[in-house]
């Protein structure tokens, strides 16, 4: 996995949007990460008019996968 893009206070990003979701974890490109998180492959939470993705909610999907 690639390492999340820290916030200004050097903390790791909580959140991520939909498109670098779905590039970091999954190599996606815009259009496909916007079509799984539709169909509910992408854990999503909408912040007014965005679209983000909880770091912990994908990672905690991938690792349930897993077994």
């Amino acid at each position: 996995m690639q390492k999340q893009s820290p916030t200004p206070e050097g903390h790791p990003a909580k959140t991520l949007t939909v498109p670098e979701a779905g590039k970091t974890y999954f190599n996606l490109e815009r259009d496909a990460a916007y079509a799984a998180a539709r169909r509910g492959e992408l854990p999503t939470i909408r912040i007014g008019r965005s679209l983000r993705v909880p770091v912990i909610a994908l990672e905690r999907m991938l690792e349930d996968a897993g077994k």
